[in-house]
């Protein structure tokens, strides 16, 4: 599994020299956009469903998700008081699934930000500044594409031993070369355009120039990737806590709870394949998410 940089084309206000004025008049007609994607809407709306359970969940009223009980290990789905049966430890499923919401989605999101920090500047800087800098930079990041990021992801977890943080350090160091691609690719193609020339025959220094006339025409593109990263994030880290690499037990966390129910699935499949629905329901919301979003930033389209 390999990490895709698009490219981006940028004929649209993003790297336009607009007034205030067409840049409202800009988003506003994304927002209109996005209000007609009824796609986009539904992946909203369950994200922000699953999003406000996970937060909520110490407030719901649900079942201690760490209390085992032998007796009533592997009850099927509609059990009495338990609706999603329980796992090979007796622990309510339901309860389970709603808590390791908060820790999937975190090891999901917090990568792709660090990540979207740390390659974001390496990026512009490497595409404003150009040049030696801009070889360095891009030659270091050539180094992780030589390895596939799912092998990578493995190794580096590996070498530092399981565990959240370790997990997502990991996770952060896979995601920073895509996300450095892609700002540098932008950034090139806007220092190009006549209004940067303009604003460096005014005086205007670096920082300025960068500041006012670059990040607000390449932070779209960057974000709108960026978002599409946190389904792959999401993926990866289940796929290390399946491994025995990420999250450690008894923590509830969909990729971890997978790898406890995988011999479950002769008993009972349903309740085995519970935490996969829940990995695969949340990250093609975020993927159509940021397709929808992408679609809606494209004037041209």
């Amino acid at each position: 599994m390999a990490i895709q940089t698009p490219s981006f084309e940028l004929g649209s206000p993003l790297v336009q020299p607009t007034a205030a004025s067409a840049s409202r008049g800009y988003w506003q007609s994304v927002a209109r956009r996005l209000r007609r994607d009824p796609v986009t809407l539904i992946c909203a709306g369950t994200l922000i469903l699953i999003v406000a359970a996970s937060l909520a969940a110490p407030w719901l009223g649900l079942a201690d998700p760490y209390k085992t009980s032998m007796i009533r290990r592997l009850l099927p789905l509609g059990s009495p008081n338990y609706l999603l049966g329980t796992d090979e430890l007796g622990r309510d499923m339901l309860a389970r699934l709603i808590y390791g919401g908060r820790l999937s989605l975190f090891m999901g999101v917090t990568p792709v930000v660090c990540a979207l920090l740390i390659g974001g500047l390496l990026g512009i800087t490497a595409g404003f500044l150009g040049g030696r800098v801009n070889m360095l930079i891009m030659r270091v990041m050539d180094v992780f594409y030589a390895f596939p990021s799912v092998l990578l992801a493995i190794s580096l977890s590996g070498a530092m031993g399981a565990g959240t943080e370790n997990t997502l350090l990991s996770l952060t160091l896979v995601f920073i070369p895509p996300v450095c691609r892609v700002s540098e690719s932008v950034t090139t193609q806007v220092r190009g355009f006549d209004f940067v020339d303009a604003a460096r025959a005014s005086g205007a220094g670096t920082l300025t120039i960068v500041r006012v006339h670059v990040l607000g025409n390449v932070l779209g593109p960057i974000l709108v990737y960026a978002t599409s990263l946190i389904s792959v994030a999401i993926i990866l880290a289940a796929g290390l806590s399946f491994l025995g690499l990420g999250v450690k037990p008894p923590e509830p966390e969909w990729g971890l709870m997978l790898n406890t129910l995988r011999q479950a699935i002769y008993v009972n499949p349903v309740l085995a394949a519970l935490p996969g629905v829940m990995i695969f329901i949340t990250s093609i919301c975020f993927n159509l998410m940021s397709d929808g979003l992408r679609a809606a930033m494209d004037v041209k389209a």
